[in-house]
């Protein structure tokens, strides 16, 4: 077992992770893995079968053993595989996310171990989901993984990305580095779901940006938490009308350590942003941030992070920040954190409930975020894992 050490400046110390791992033979269908593996993938929203799914993307380590489209207006490959049938993708590349902005993207610059390349095509509205699944599947290895995802001109697309290690990993190193770009009157649904092993470290380095019409939906879920996760996507919305929305839900278990938040810079007239983050700790720490900066007269954006704490030795740290350059413009923040209130657990005990019924059902209630775009088969999966949830925090 490999703890996450860091260095004196805080970050990771690199050198405890392996770089190389063997080569994994392709699969013509996603079914074809272990019942384990598959059982995985589905807590992570990824469904082997491929059932109302546009396309797959499986990278198992550091190989791409199986990808698929099945819808003629979307493309879905390796992101190796893209540069060179795109010149290098040089339109994209380290545009949203300089390749040298942290320690992390340089890493994912030098390493590059595949990551996936999602495009839909003008106009083309892709109704049911594509999928991709980043899994790892040796212990103490490091995937380094550059994304690129763009949404045409008046296209719409569905994109569900599952991130998990395999049963027996207990550690290993993530870094994703994925550049999001939603042209005119485009729509992307981004939904995302963290897998990970009790020793993992997680360094997500992820940007948007946003054209005129343009409207961007994250949804972030993490109820299986690594060790150390650090991520603090940034949306940049730069034509008239551009929409940002983050939803985000979080559980911090003992021993684990989430910097998470999310950031929109609103440049035009007419943009909206909201933020919306819950977040529980039974013993774990989150720091749950969020920043709404105001440069243009004329829009709107709030940002709300609501925290519920379970135990003693946790912690939630709520940072929301707005920043305005200009004049008439709305925004607005909401942030709370505490425990349950004994008098929601009374009223409902009152109504016939038992004091853990009455608990569950508030947990319950709390995580239960309205995630805008989710497919309905997914929700089912969610509520299941906000189920588990209830279980081990009472």
């Amino acid at each position: 077992m490999v703890k996450s050490k860091t260095t004196q400046t805080g970050d990771l110390d690199l050198s405890v992770y392996r770089e190389e791992a063997a080569e994994h033979p392709q699969l013509d269908d996603l079914s074809q893995i272990s019942p384990e593996d598959q059982k995985v993938l589905l807590m992570t929203g990824v469904d082997p079968m491929g059932k109302e799914r546009s396309g797959s993307f499986f990278q198992k380590d550091h190989s791409v053993i199986h990808c698929t489209a099945n819808f003629e207006g979307a493309e879905i490959m390796s992101a190796s595989e893209a540069r060179k049938k795109y010149h290098g993708l040089t339109e994209y590349w380290g545009k949203a996310v300089p390749v040298d902005k942290d320690i992390y993207t340089k890493r994912a610059e030098e390493h590059q171990e595949h990551g996936y390349y999602v495009r839909s095509l003008p106009g083309a509205q892709v109704y049911y989901p594509l999928q991709a699944c980043l899994y790892l599947t040796e212990d103490r290895l490091a995937q380094d993984v550059h994304n690129i995802i763009i949404a045409e001109e008046g296209s719409s697309l569905n994109l569900i990305t599952g991130c998990a290690t395999a049963p027996g990993v207990r550690s290993g190193l993530h870094v994703g580095v994925s550049e999001f770009y939603v042209k005119k009157g485009a729509t992307v649904s981004f939904t995302m779901i963290h897998n990970w092993a009790e020793e993992m470290a997680v360094r997500p380095r992820s940007a948007v940006i946003v054209e005129e019409g343009g409207k961007f939906i994250s949804n972030y879920v993490c109820l299986v938490p690594a060790r150390d996760l650090q991520m603090y996507p940034t949306a940049i919305l730069k034509g008239k009308g551009a929409v940002a929305t983050f939803n985000s839900v979080l559980l911090a278990k003992p021993g684990s350590y989430m910097d998470v938040g999310s950031r929109v810079i609103l440049q035009q007239e007419g943009c909206r942003a909201e933020i919306i983050a819950r977040t529980v700790s039974t013993g774990g720490t989150i720091i749950s941030r969020g920043h709404l900066r105001g440069e243009h007269r004329g829009i709107k954006a709030h940002l709300e992070c609501k925290g519920l704490l379970l135990s003693d030795t946790g912690v939630i740290h709520a940072i929301p920040e707005l920043e305005g350059t200009t004049s008439d413009l709305e925004m607005s923040h909401e942030a709370a954190v505490g425990k349950i209130a004994q008098e929601e657990v009374e009223y409902l005990m009152a109504r016939g409930l038992s004091e853990q019924e009455a608990t569950a059902l508030i947990i319950k209630g709390f995580l239960s975020l309205d995630i805008v775009g989710l497919p309905p088969s997914l929700k089912k999966d969610l509520e299941h894992l906000i189920e588990q949830t209830e279980e081990e925090a009472l």
